[in-house]
């Protein structure tokens, strides 16, 4: 068996909590747009609106906020408050001055792999908010690359595999999001490891690739170090 040179961590869910502040503003969403619409397909509606603007402003929370407005614009026929669209920007800038929270087995995972592997941290997002997120999660320093992509494809892993190591067939990626962090690395010869989260954005749902040779799931990141030892003995 080729032996594995380089493991790729996803970020969000995966090192550190995300997608349980998006669930949090959502629901504050709804709370301000309460006495101007119904909220029946509400929370439909704002994924339809951040589905259309991933191309236009990629994936986070700037992207999230302007749907979110776009979203009480459009379900309010024009009629929402400046008041409400106020208080829509400072939900969208309380997330941004979250502090970050380390999931469980985070720092001691990356840890353990980077003393027998190249380590690179391999997110999606806005680049200035993941860079805050990564410089306050402590974990930086332990990275030997850290890449920022707009999209996750077989073809990005491809190559942010070729910088950071010998190619896709000697790479691991490790996430929380079957759509981007295991399908797509599997796609490009590597191993895809899905890390369960609870909390998975819609728009990250995808089926597990069961019969791939290169699939596995564990419980949590704790697992990872004993996973690489079943995958590659030493």
């Amino acid at each position: 068996m080729t032996s594995l040179t380089t493991v790729g961590f996803d970020a969000d869910d995966t090192l550190w909590h995300n997608e349980r502040f998006f669930r949090g503003t959502q629901d504050r969403f709804a709370e301000l747009l309460a006495d101007y619409t119904a909220p029946d397909h509400l929370a439909e509606r704002l994924l339809a609106a951040e589905k259309r603007n991933i191309g236009r402003y990629g994936y986070g929370i700037k992207g999230f906020t302007l749907s979110m407005i776009e979203t009480a614009i459009e379900v309010t026929e024009d009629r929402v408050p400046a008041r409400v669209i106020r208080q829509l920007i400072e939900a969208g800038q309380d997330m941004l001055a979250h502090p970050i929270e380390l999931l469980p087995h985070a720092q001691a995972a990356v840890e353990a792999v980077a003393d027998t592997h190249r380590v690179v941290l391999i997110t999606k997002g806005d680049l200035l908010d993941q860079e805050r997120k990564l410089a306050q999660s402590g974990l930086g320093d332990l990275f030997d690359g850290v890449e920022i992509v707009s999209e996750k494809t077989p073809a990005v892993y491809a190559g942010i595999f070729e910088r950071h190591g010998e190619g896709a067939e000697r790479a691991m990626m490790v996430g929380n999001s079957m759509r981007s962090d295991v399908v797509p690395v599997i796609e490009a010869g590597g191993w895809g490891i899905y890390v369960p989260h609870g909390l998975v954005w819609e728009i990250e749902h995808a089926e597990a690739p069961e019969q791939a040779a290169r699939y596995r799931e564990i419980a949590d990141l704790g697992a990872l170090p004993a996973l690489l030892d079943q995958i590659e003995p030493r």
